[in-house]
């Protein structure tokens, strides 16, 4: 069985090594530094525990909780042995990539995009850092929600995956037994899909709906925050820094590459909201930065030979340069930290090898959220506020997609809205 599309798709992401220009050279020397930073932090069972700040988390640990926030995303393989089983769980979830057989064609898929997927993890450290920034970002969160919301104090920060550990399953048993009321599910998807928000709060009501014992735990969701003011002004302080580093002359020139992560066309005319907050977080970062430069939407990591949303990065990377644009600025807009799509798919497949070869005179990548302060208020700020207004998820999500078919998915929905919350 040969499947053309994925072959196409996964050739496409081989490393091709290429002399930059001086410019872009220093810039990717950078980034390369950037891909082993957080090699000293340690994973603790599933909660945000680091290396760091023991004494204070001693105390913290010692009280029991009040209010645990957990923090849901993809995750990805933290070394090279895990990218086989990470591989097989996304391709295996219905509601982020739909196949005809699925579970047949997980498996098969999964085995042969695993030596590939192997090679580009091996050029950033070995493994993804999104679990190390995650740690990182629910711990400092966490001491800032201490300090601003005494009231729902002392607060614990879990993490749940779905196609890596900590999985989304072994987190919430985590959960159960530390005998928490109060648990917030803390998308750090900042715009909604039913795709990723929505395939995590089906795997934390499908573990709720499977399990036969009585569960205390009151759940509540931050379903998504496209437009939050901090989440806007970390993006356009990125931006802005990244911009200083162009010629001068060339700086209100620079085309912003807002780039996301792509979705299979089908879902989007399902009705998916998905394509409609992107555009208000690109809105708002431009509306912070005066609408300095010409911008557009670009959408990255397409699997398979279905219509995907487009134009791709890389198309778009060519296209302007063939209609003589030569400044640009990657922006990972839908990423709350570095992983494999920034790293690799940005930095090494776009910057150094897409923009080399169709001309481009310089290219940058605006750093990504991460650690970045202004960020982390807005992580705190948005559950502080979320607890203070007891509302259990947005307007948005009780609402299903007009086309939506899957059953799921409103069972799903109806689990959240039913929360009592005091």
């Amino acid at each position: 069985m040969e499947d053309k599309g994925l072959k196409k798709a996964a050739s496409s992401l081989l490393h091709k090594s290429w002399k930059c220009s001086a410019q872009n050279h220093a810039h990717v020397k950078y980034l390369a530094a950037q891909r082993s930073t957080f090699g000293k932090i340690r994973y603790l069972n599933t909660s945000c525990a680091l290396d760091t700040d023991k004494e204070s988390e001693n105390e913290r640990s010692s009280k029991k909780a009040k209010t645990g926030i957990m923090l849901v995303n993809m995750g990805g393989p933290s070394t090279l042995d895990e990218v086989h089983d990470f591989l097989f769980r996304l391709f295996s979830d219905k509601d982020l990539i739909p196949l005809p057989a699925q579970s047949r064609l997980a498996p098969w898929i999964a085995k042969r995009r695993t030596p590939t997927i192997k090679e580009q993890y091996s050029k950033i450290g070995g493994g993804s850092p999104i679990r190390k920034w995650t740690e990182k970002q629910g711990h400092e969160m966490i001491k800032l929600l201490d300090e601003i919301s005494p009231e729902t104090a002392p607060h614990k920060c879990y993490i749940g995956f779905r196609y890596a550990d900590p999985l989304t399953e072994d987190t919430l048993e985590e959960i159960e037994k530390d005998g928490l009321d109060r648990v917030v599910a803390f998308t750090q998807y900042p715009q909604y899909s039913c795709s990723t928000t929505g395939s995590s709060l089906n795997a934390i009501y499908r573990f709720y709906k499977n399990r036969n014992m009585e569960s205390n735990v009151k759940w509540s969701v931050i379903d998504r925050w496209p437009t939050h003011p901090g989440l806007i002004e970390a993006f356009a302080g990125s931006i802005k820094n990244e911009l200083e580093k162009f010629p001068e002359t060339a700086q209100n020139e620079v085309v912003i590459l807002f780039s996301a992560h792509s979705l299979p066309m089908s879902v989007v005319n399902r009705g998916d909201s998905y394509p409609a907050e992107v555009a208000a977080s690109v809105h708002g970062v431009m509306e912070k930065l005066e609408w300095s430069n010409p911008y557009r939407v670009v959408w990255q990591s397409k699997v398979g030979p279905l219509p995907w949303l487009g134009p791709s990065t890389e198309e778009a990377i060519k296209g302007l340069c063939k209609n003589g644009q030569k400044y640009m600025l990657l922006v990972p807009i839908a990423f709350t930290s570095d992983h494999i799509e920034t790293l690799y798919e940005l930095d090494i497949e776009y910057m150094e090898e897409t923009a080399q070869k169709a001309g481009v005179e310089m290219i940058r990548r605006a750093a990504s959220l991460n650690d970045n302060p202004i960020f982390i208020k807005a992580m705190a700020d948005i559950v502080k506020s979320h607890l203070e207004s007891k509302a259990v998820c947005s307007t948005q999500l009780p609402l299903r997609c007009p086309m939506c078919v899957n059953i799921t998915c409103n069972e799903t929905k109806e689990f959240f809205r039913n929360q009592k919350i005091k």
